[in-house]
């Protein structure tokens, strides 16, 4: 493969179909307008300490095993990553907290614990569902080729597998589906939080999301340095391969030359000729003709009403008292439904599920707490409403405190002032333009909207998707999925318009030799 191929973007889908594509021998530049690379694996400085500044939760690291070993390489002789024990702890403001573990059984001993045997049995059946759902998809979905619609994938599953394909209860809502294995509300509520994963209400997402649960309790490992040092280290696998890598190139146009995309110019006035371009970003901001009115054509737009959520995100250095803390922490609203019914309403919730992210402590248990003070991030689920409303002081103020009485009714008291950078959908919408702050693309309400997710082809011949707006769905481990499907799909498409039969042959890996080639 000889292709010129230009990447908008360096996400964690961007860099990863950049490090596959470069491996096979294309000549493969990375364009992105920021100074950091990773996309919303970002760091964020606050009182002198870097904070990770976007996602949190690492799982199916296989993905990530499969991308290095594909480019000759090992993802642990890259990143320094230990498996948590605890998954995550959750708290409710009767005093009540859940730990779920990443032994199951222990994960089940704790639900008896807290909830009594029959709620142990429930989460047991529960798990096994969610293993189901996720071993049904894995394959045809997950990994598989982009549909408009369920025929092809059901097909790739087998029409003589109709009970596994029912079982991915995509006709079935969530919070309904939850019902079936946990009279507890605070357990349907635990459960049901998975959908905000990939920006959604589980008052809206079908039961299918269950799958999320099973994703995460195969395995959670926390990386040094945080997901940007995985961002960094994939930068740094494709640059080894032969990419370029690019910071602070902003792209303003995506060319076309005889009906397909020819290149790209930068903001800076700059252009790059090449054979293939892939946007590493929300297809919303192709669409709204933020890179050419070619390039908007080249993808549906994505209504307002069916963006996924965006938030309101804490970067804090700061004392905590009361509850004891592990890496990953849930304090739960008293009305979840309410919650997410102020959200479906436009405004943020007066009474928030929190989640935080303490990242210097430990996923063991009895690992020891920090002393002094700690970094934290802190994140309340919001509209994305960021490119139609202005977060005033008062209303940051306004969110900043019902969050801190969440944290307080479930025993959690923080440092007062509290020293903190506020991320509203406001200054996500500046940082991604097109989407509102919408942090995870499409929202997956309703059994249809997987299908509706944009995928790698585009209408533009030459210009390609990838990131965690696009399918298979939002994530980390989901994003790279996403840039593993555009480099399979170009790799086929290029080698379908060669004259060569040789050319079009399946194989191996190129094993050209590598030269590091970032100028950021």
């Amino acid at each position: 493969m000889h292709a010129r191929v230009a990447v908008i973007g360096a996400g964690i889908g961007g860099l990863t179909s950049a490090a596959l594509l470069a491996a096979r021998g294309a000549d493969v530049i990375v364009l992105e307008k920021e100074a950091w690379v990773g996309g919303k694996a970002r760091r964020v400085e606050v009182d002198g300490a870097a904070i990770d500044g976007g996602p949190t939760v690492f799982t199916y690291r296989a993905v990530f095993d499969e991308v290095f070993a594909a480019c000759g390489a090992q993802l642990d002789d890259h990143v320094t990553a230990r498996r948590a024990e605890v998954i995550a702890r959750h708290a409710w403001d009767d005093g009540g907290h859940l730990d779920l573990f990443a032994d199951p059984e222990a994960s089940a001993a704790a639900v008896a614990a807290f909830a009594g045997e029959d709620a142990a049995r429930g989460y047991r059946a529960f798990a096994a569902e969610a293993a189901r759902i996720f071993g049904v998809l894995e394959e045809p979905f997950l990994r598989g080729d982009k549909a408009s619609t369920p025929l092809p994938m059901m097909w790739r599953i087998g029409p003589w597998r109709i009970g596994d394909a029912l079982a991915m209860r995509p006709f079935d809502g969530m919070w309904t589906a939850l019902g079936e294995h946990f009279a507890d509300p605070r357990l349907r509520q635990l459960f049901g939080r998975y959908a905000t994963y990939c920006g959604s209400s589980p008052f809206a997402a079908p039961a299918t999301l269950m799958l999320i649960a099973h994703l995460e309790a195969r395995g959670v490992w926390l990386i040094e340095g945080g997901i940007h040092a995985l961002a960094k280290a994939l930068a740094g696998l494709a640059e080894r391969q032969g990419a370029r890598v690019r910071t602070g190139a902003p792209v303003a146009e995506i060319l076309t030359a005889q009906g397909r995309a020819s290149g790209v110019r930068l903001a800076s006035g700059e252009v790059i000729p090449a054979d293939i371009v892939i946007c590493n970003g929300d297809p919303g901001a192709l669409a709204t003709g933020r890179f050419g009115e070619a390039a908007a054509r080249a993808v549906p737009a994505i209504p307002q009403a069916k963006r996924s959520l965006s938030a309101l995100v804490w970067y804090a250095h700061a004392e905590t008292r009361g509850f004891e803390l592990t890496h990953h922490n849930v304090f739960f609203s008293r009305d979840y439904p309410r919650e997410f019914r102020e959200i479906a309403a436009g405004g943020t919730p007066s009474e928030p599920t929190v989640y935080v992210c303490a990242i210097d402590r430990d996923a063991q248990l009895g690992a020891p707490a920090p002393q002094g003070r700690e970094r934290l991030q802190i994140i309340v689920n919001a509209p994305a409403d960021g490119d139609v409303h202005t977060y005033t002081p008062e209303e940051r103020e306004r969110c900043t405190r019902a969050m801190i009485a969440t944290l307080k009714r479930c025993g959690l008291q923080l440092e007062d002032p509290l020293p903190h950078r506020l991320m509203t959908p406001q200054d996500w919408e500046h940082l991604f333009p097109a989407t509102g702050g919408a942090l995870y693309g499409r929202a997956s309400h309703g059994w249809a909207a997987s299908f509706q997710r944009q995928g790698p082809k585009t209408r533009l011949p030459g210009l390609y998707c990838t990131g965690g707006a696009t399918h298979p769905a939002a994530g980390v481990p989901m994003a790279a999925l996403s840039g593993q499907l555009a480099a399979r799909v170009i790799a086929k498409d290029l080698a379908s318009t060669r004259t060569s039969p040789r050319a079009a042959t399946a194989g191996g890996m190129s094993t050209r030799s590598a030269t590091t080639g970032s100028t950021g």
